[in-house]
């Protein structure tokens, strides 16, 4: 069997991606709790969220939506971190504006921070696998609201960030 360089290249960028899923399940939580979700996305489903992207970036005057848009055009896979905001109940702690964690259960619109402190330390585990591999990657916001908008992610999951993965020989993140 010969396997050419694109074929190996598209391989180790789905292998790298699945790596950085673990480093994310992985990572430290706070509590010991987990509250995020990964998601891979390439071919049409990742196209599906550029074109949305697209229409974001038309319908809301963003341009940035529209260039980050083009990069996941021109990668084949993107990983997607999210996060849910249940509160841990840690005692004495109030970093979510609420008294408590019932006072932030009752209001419904609470952030728990420890969801989003715990889905820094993810998303910074997985891009730490993604350099250690060579693979360049960036973390963007506008993917994941596209993503988010589209459904993709599980009920629940409230915030997010995307994760696009290039091995090439430049990389599309470098002249935006």
């Amino acid at each position: 069997m010969i396997i050419f360089d694109k074929d190996l290249e598209k391989d180790a960028v789905l292998e790298i991606g699945r790596l950085m899923a673990a480093a994310a399940r992985t990572s430290p939580k706070g509590k010991g709790a987990d509250t995020i979700t990964t998601v891979l996305l390439t071919g049409d489903d990742k196209n599906r969220v550029a074109k949305r992207m697209e229409v974001i970036a038309e319908n809301e005057d963003i341009p940035f939506f529209k260039r980050d848009a083009d990069n996941i055009y021109q990668v084949p896979a993107v990983l997607i971190i999210g996060t849910s905001f249940e509160p841990r109940g840690v005692p004495y702690c109030g970093d979510c504006g609420y008294e408590n964690c019932q006072g932030c259960l009752e209001e419904g619109n609470g952030r728990c921070n420890f969801n989003i402190i715990d889905l820094g330390i993810a998303l910074g585990s997985a891009v730490a696998v993604a350099a250690l591999h060579h693979v360049d990657n960036r973390i963007m916001f506008s993917c994941a609201k596209a993503v988010l908008e589209l459904g993709i992610m599980p009920v629940g999951i409230k915030m997010a960030y995307a994760i696009p993965l290039s091995l090439s020989s430049k990389s599309p993140f470098f002249d935006r």
